[in-house]
This record gives structure tokens, sequence and C-alpha cells, in this order.
């Protein structure tokens, strides 16, 4: 059997921890005026994948 290919978006936006997959919020990129203080605030620094998403985001990257 052929090795599986990794999807290379997915590689790109998601790092496996032990905890399980780490990503970056989403909305935070630009329009930021509008956007509240504690809204900024909890979008900052890596966040945990949904355990309800995890196998899909292992079945996107298998190798990393």
């Amino acid at each position: 059997m052929p090795k599986m290919k990794t999807n290379r978006a997915a590689a790109k936006r998601f790092k496996r921890r032990g905890s399980g997959f780490k990503h970056r919020k989403a909305f935070r990129s630009h329009i930021l005026t509008k956007k509240t203080t504690k809204r900024l605030r909890e979008m900052r620094g890596l966040h945990t994948v949904d355990k309800s998403n995890a196998p899909s985001v292992a079945a996107l990257c298998p190798y990393i």
C-alpha cells in the first residue's frame, strides 16, 4: 500500500503537541479596531483543536 500524503494546507495550520493538535484562532488578521480587547486577548497564542475535530485533522496530517 502506498504512503499517505499529508494535506499541505492543514500541515501549515496545525501542529501536533502532547495534548493534541494546536492551531491559531481565526479572525485575528485584520479589522481589529471593532473587536473588543477581551476578544482579541482570547485569540492570542495557540489553542487546542476540539476533540470532535481531532480525528479529521489527524487524517489530514498523518506524519506531523
